[in-house]
This record gives C-alpha cells, sequence and structure tokens, in this order.
C-alpha cells in the first residue's frame, strides 16, 4: 500500500468511527419478549419503551411518561455533602432526645420529691426549716396549711 493511500485510510476511518461512537443507541423488548439493541429506534416507538443508550443523560421513552431525563449520577463531593448532612440532622435528633428524656427525668424527680415533701406535711410530724441564720425553726399548724397547700398546686400542674 502506498504511503498516500495508507494516510488517506488512517484519517478517514477514525472520522466514521467518531460518528458511529456518537450516534444515539436504541433499547427496548420486541413483541415476543427479547431485549434488542439498536442504533435505529423501533418503527412505532410510542407504545413501547425505549430507552436510549450512549448519551449524557439517558432518557426514558414511554406512553405514559413522554420524555423525561434520568437523574444524574451524583458527584463524591455532594454525595458527601448529604452523608455529613445526615450526621449532622442524626447527631441534632439525638442531642434533642437526650434534652427531652433529661427535662423527664427532671420532671418525675420534682414531682416524687413534692409528694413525699406533701406526705411528711401531711404525717402530723414536727416539720422545720433552717433559716437564714442557720437555726431549725418548726412549722406551726398555719404554715404547716400554706407548705400542703403549695406541694398540692405543684403536684397538680406537674405531676400529669
Amino acid at each position: 500500500m502506498k504511503p498516500a493511500a495508507a494516510a488517506l485510510v488512517l484519517g478517514i476511518v477514525p472520522i466514521f468511527a467518531l460518528g458511529i461512537a456518537h450516534a444515539d443507541i436504541y433499547q427496548w423488548k420486541d413483541a415476543s419478549g427479547h431485549t434488542v439493541v439498536s442504533d435505529t429506534p423501533p418503527a412505532g416507538s410510542a407504545g413501547k419503551e425505549v430507552k436510549v443508550i450512549g448519551k449524557q443523560q439517558p432518557v426514558v421513552k414511554g406512553e405514559a411518561t413522554g420524555e423525561k431525563p434520568a437523574e444524574a449520577p451524583k458527584s463524591l463531593a455532594e454525595k458527601d455533602l448529604e452523608f455529613k448532612k445526615r450526621q449532622q440532622e442524626a447527631r441534632d435528633k439525638a442531642d434533642k432526645e437526650a434534652k427531652e428524656q433529661k427535662a423527664e427525668a427532671d420532671r418525675k424527680e420534682n414531682c416524687e420529691r413534692a409528694k413525699r415533701n406533701l406526705a411528711a406535711i401531711e404525717s402530723g410530724y414536727r416539720v422545720a426549716e433552717f433559716d437564714d441564720k442557720g437555726e431549725r425553726k418548726v412549722f406551726d399548724e398555719e404554715q404547716r396549711k400554706q407548705e400542703g397547700d403549695r406541694y398540692r398546686e405543684f403536684i397538680a400542674q406537674s405531676c400529669k
């Protein structure tokens, strides 16, 4: 083969190959259920699902859907961002649940403490508190009644 002819063949063949490589490739199932792959769409493809292969974003053609581009694959940065977002949401949820559990535990403890104090006030035993000087001051009947009413009100509001 002459060098000029070889150069011509080597120059033309890649051009044809490029055209074929950029052609659309169609995939569908025929009437017997076999998958068919071709560079030309099937005749009367309006009633069939035809998948176009070889483009940046594949297009699915069908009766009900019309034409819609498929979702492009996510980049590594987008996946990482979504992962970090899910982690942050999980941490926020765990923090919120921990705060709610602590608040519930505190509420129960305060409720039990108020019930014990009310029982002590109603028991008839001497109840005392310490004043500012650190001296013990025993409740009289009026103070006992006021403290009992205060505990009952707290229990009614907080212990539900």
